[in-house]
């Protein structure tokens, strides 16, 4: 069981400023996560991948790199967790058309 205790909102706002500077591609490839199917976390004028930004916020919080299978990105998992953090996470948008 991974303790969240450890991040506070300014290490995800670190993570969120770590994707917008390397970009989707390389911050995937930098942190071990993929794109977001489910949800996806609202901040300023962008959306963000929950699961691989809370990871990336870990990472920074505590030095230990997390894979993806470590956790859940669920409402269980990173929504709940950046939730409390004050962070708005909600269904991801589909395209339309």
């Amino acid at each position: 069981m991974i303790e969240w205790n450890s991040i506070t909102r300014d290490h995800v706002v670190q993570a969120i400023k770590e994707y917008d500077r390397l970009g989707p591609d390389q911050f995937f490839a930098k942190h071990g996560f993929a794109p977001t199917t489910t949800y996806e976390l609202v901040w300023q004028d962008g959306v963000y991948p929950p699961k691989a930004i809370l990871g990336t916020a870990y990472e920074f919080a505590t030095g230990r790199q997390l894979a993806s299978a470590d956790f859940e990105g669920g409402k269980s998992g990173a929504v709940r967790v950046l939730g409390q953090l004050g962070f708005t996470v909600q269904a991801k948008r589909r395209p339309v058309g």
